[in-house]
């Protein structure tokens, strides 16, 4: 009896969510940099971290493991 279970790519996974994560950090940092262009570096990112983490687990990821099913998790 042969299995065809698929094996998760942890390696392929985390190079999509790098593709992903650059141009969205780019993206917030252009639009909150000039409204903060007094405060203090750990003032943006206050600001800055809890945007990111929210758009990367309610978006960006599920985004990556529905558009990429196939080519994550590869049949052995």
């Amino acid at each position: 009896m042969t299995s065809t279970a698929a094996r998760f790519s942890r390696l392929r996974f985390a190079l999509l969510v790098l593709a992903g994560v650059y141009p969205l950090i780019t993206a917030i940092l252009y639009v909150v940099f000039p409204l903060t262009e007094q405060w203090e570096i750990w003032q943006r990112t206050l600001v800055i971290a809890p945007l990111m983490v929210a758009i990367m687990i309610w978006g960006l990821i599920p985004g990556v493991q529905k558009m990429f099913r196939r080519f994550l998790n590869p049949a052995q």
